[in-house]
């Protein structure tokens, strides 16, 4: 590597550029409310590619896209969505909470233009895995890598994206015919958001406020005290 692209690839962003990425990055929200306007494939494309660039241990690259646009597929993912969502609401004894949790709309699936499952093959680069026999699980965090990728490009170009987990993942890997080995790992709802609110819906509606960082950043071992002053 010659000394100009070791300084192009060591050379730090700009202010405006590390600012934007913060903005980014806190900006990003979890979105239950689309418009019907389709993405378009440029943006699309670009969006998977960015999910794809993520980072994975061994290179392995686990992940595959599948995209759902099917009326059928969706309702079919919807209708378990319902079933799963009121066994969820009865499992809250709290009737605060389940009054909260009973007004909140927690999926798009119907709504959105696209679906997107994000699966991870864990047979991919069997036997051999760089960095992998002593945490097999680093498949999953990896794949996980390319969807935060895809959330927070995809918040760059004004899509919303929305993470629908109260589904059965079994069910739902029998209706996308994955294969053995091949594990669903997020079911997510892609478009145009009616709005990006100022701060996470559940932290809006008072299910949960966001935690203190001091208090989960710890000095050497578990539950030390760290110095920084955060």
């Amino acid at each position: 590597m010659n000394i100009n692209k070791r300084k192009k690839i060591l050379k730090k962003f700009s202010k405006s550029a590390r600012t934007s990425l913060q903005w980014i990055i806190q900006s990003r929200r979890d979105i239950r409310h689309f418009l019907s306007k389709p993405i378009p494939n440029r943006i699309l494309i670009h969006i998977l590619k960015m999910g794809h660039a993520a980072p994975s241990v061994g290179f392995m690259q686990p992940w595959n896209f599948i995209l759902i646009r099917s009326a059928r597929t969706r309702k079919k993912i919807k209708d378990q969505f319902e079933k799963i969502n009121q066994t969820e609401l009865t499992r809250i004894s709290e009737q605060d909470r389940k009054t909260i949790y009973s007004k909140l709309k927690l999926e798009g699936i119907l709504e959105t233009p696209l679906n997107i499952a994000v699966t991870c093959d864990h047979r991919r680069d069997r036997p051999f895995i760089l960095g992998n026999a002593p945490m097999p699980e680093t498949d999953l965090y990896s794949t996980c890598l390319a969807i935060q990728n895809m959330w927070l490009v995809a918040r760059a170009e004004g899509i919303g994206i929305g993470w629908v987990s109260i589904i059965n993942r079994k069910v739902t890997e029998e209706i996308l015919k994955l294969p053995d080995g091949v594990q669903l790992v997020a079911y997510l709802c892609l478009g145009y958001p009616k709005e990006f609110r100022e701060k996470p819906l559940l932290e809006e509606v008072g299910w949960k406020q966001r935690m203190n960082l001091k208090s989960l950043v710890f000095d050497e071992q578990w539950n030390r005290k760290t110095s920084l002053e955060i």
